[in-house]
């Protein structure tokens, strides 16, 4: 199993992080940059959850998106994946914070293929960084709305 935490400062408001995660309108891939069109699809959406398969051509997986606003946070279940195994997955935390949000990242990836295997050895060495790095992406974009 491969772990990564991070926190990410924006100076959006808990309620609009929570709606740039949880936003799986047409324009998703234009946001995310490890989600594309062709590998994009909302099964099924309700108040507070909403179930996708989402990712790229090197890796896609259908998930259960769990969310409670006021406390502010939102959790991601692996379905299925060409790469991980059911007890993966994301949280989120929406910490308010002097002007603006912390938004602490917990990832848990168990592979289930040789190519999961091989990412999830890199995970908890260069995943924070990385994954740090496009999630302030994200939310940079979203605050020049």
């Amino acid at each position: 199993m491969a772990t990564a935490e991070f926190t990410v400062h924006t100076t959006l408001s808990p309620s609009e992080v929570m709606a740039v995660i949880t936003d799986f309108g047409p324009d998703r891939s234009r946001w995310w940059p490890n989600v594309d069109d062709a590998h994009f699809q909302v099964h099924g959406q309700g108040q507070g959850w909403a179930e996708v398969t989402e990712g790229t051509g090197m890796g896609w997986e259908r998930e259960r998106y769990s969310w409670d606003e006021v406390a502010g946070t939102v959790t991601i279940e692996t379905l299925d994946s060409n790469l991980w195994a059911p007890g993966s997955g994301w949280r989120y935390e929406m910490v308010p914070a002097p002007e603006g949000t912390n938004l602490r990242v917990f990832l848990t990836r168990l592979p289930n293929s040789f190519k999961g295997k091989v990412i999830a050895a890199l995970i908890p060495v260069a995943g924070p960084r990385a994954l740090g790095k496009q999630f302030q992406s994200v939310l940079r974009r979203a605050e020049s709305r």
